[in-house]
């Protein structure tokens, strides 16, 4: 027998069987594939160190003490924290400053204070001297804080904040989108997401992101098209997989369902996606919540 299923995962009466929900996937989706957050619970499960944030702007060039507080940062924040507070304390150049304040704020980030660096870097891309490409980045490592703090709608603000600096960035697209998701502006997330398909149709997540959200407003047709067609283009599409096995429950095609999560599961075995597969099969399994 199945183990039961987790409770925080049960369904809805309606039937909504599970599937890396619209804000897994955006998890997923956002800043480029991994989220920072997300790689760092994973490096420390698995003993790793820190990375840094994927692809941190360069304020500053020709700095050596920002290149080493930021290389501090893979393998101690606490220390680049330290290293950074006396760069500034010791250096009142301008372009020292911007590196001492960008490293702490992301020593912070590291350090699970995400609301106290989302303050820091929203202040520090409003006064910096950078390019517009850096300025929404440090925006983007922003939003990232505000939702790692629990806050989608700093974190709406300060991703649509980056957007007007660069319109198509799909990072912060996923970010704004991931946001506009939990404060319930359902249309909103599914513009930004179909923003980022144009931009580039290779990103899939996007477009299961759209189709789980789609399903979540009972526009199944509207579901059920975005994820066939990516499954004729990406057959073996785990993820994808998953999100169709729900909308074929959801319509009593019970054994096409389970093939489908079983499918995903044999493609990803060990993988969230694959965990959450192996819940709906229990759930379905088990029969109808009562």
């Amino acid at each position: 027998m199945p183990p039961p299923p987790h409770r925080l995962f049960r369904p809805r009466p309606a039937g909504a069987f599970l599937a890396a929900s619209l804000l897994l996937l955006l998890l997923v989706l956002a800043r480029g594939g991994v989220p920072w957050r997300a790689q760092h619970d994973a490096g420390e499960a698995a003993g790793g160190t820190l990375p840094l944030p994927p692809e941190p702007p360069r304020l500053v060039e020709g700095e050596p003490d920002y290149d080493r507080c930021l290389v501090l940062l893979r393998d101690d924040p606490e220390a680049a924290r330290a290293f950074a507070e006396a760069w500034a304390a010791r250096d009142g150049r301008a372009a020292a400053q911007e590196g001492a304040r960008h490293c702490l704020a992301l020593a912070l980030l590291a350090a699970d204070e995400p609301a106290r660096a989302a303050e820091r870097l929203e202040a520090l891309a409003a006064a910096t001297s950078a390019g517009p490409a850096a300025r929404a980045a440090l925006l983007a490592e922003a939003t990232q804080g505000w939702l790692m703090a629990g806050d989608p709608a700093r974190a709406w603000r300060a991703a649509g904040a980056g957007l007007a600096l660069v319109p198509s960035d799909a990072g912060l697209l996923a970010d704004r989108a991931r946001a506009a998701g939990q404060l319930g502006r359902t249309e909103e997330a599914l513009e930004d997401l179909a923003r980022i398909v144009a931009l580039d149709p290779a990103r899939t997540e996007a477009r299961i992101a759209r189709a789980a959200l789609l399903r979540r407003l009972d526009r199944t047709a509207e579901a059920e098209a975005e994820i066939e067609a990516l499954l004729r283009a990406v057959p073996d599409h785990a993820e994808a997989l998953l999100e169709r096995g729900i909308l074929r429950q959801l319509r009593g095609d019970a054994a096409g369902a389970r093939a489908d999560w079983e499918r995903a599961i044999a493609l990803a075995p060990d993988s969230a996606t694959a965990d959450l597969a192996e819940q709906n099969l229990a759930l379905s399994a088990a029969g109808p919540a009562p």
